[in-house]
């Protein structure tokens, strides 16, 4: 897994972030036991107390199992997944439109953007497909 980490925010929120996006993407999949805190922030370049917090932020949320003798695992519970992987979708589609308003762009205009976008996209991912 590649880390993304800046000065932007605390680095745990970093962290949890980049897991999140992880499972909601199916790099780790439900069901899946994780890497060992000391594990992923090796991998990271963190303190592991650093990801244990980025963690416990996902087990608050329900994301991550603990089980202590089997260590961490994805929840399998495919709900509290799609939530958040429509959660994060509405994040992105806001950024994506205060960004085209910033633009200048209509709402019309954006829907076009989007449409013409999607269509080129479409020819792109049939031919990755393909390969």
């Amino acid at each position: 897994m590649e880390w993304k980490i800046n000065d932007n925010s605390p680095i745990f929120l970093q962290l949890e972030e980049q897991l999140l996006t992880a499972v909601v993407s199916g790099y780790f999949p439900p069901g899946s036991r994780l890497p060992s805190v000391r594990e992923l922030a090796a991998e990271a370049g963190v303190n592991p107390n650093t990801m244990q917090r980025a963690f416990a932020g996902l087990e608050g949320r329900g994301v991550i199992l603990t089980n202590r003798t089997a260590g961490r695992s994805v929840t399998e519970d495919m709900e509290i997944i799609r939530a958040i992987r429509r959660e994060k979708a509405r994040e992105e589609a806001r950024a994506f439109l205060k960004r085209m308003q910033g633009l200048g762009y209509s709402p019309e205009e954006v829907r076009q953007v989007l449409s013409e976008t999607e269509a080129e996209e479409e020819e792109v991912w049939k031919k990755d497909l393909q390969s």
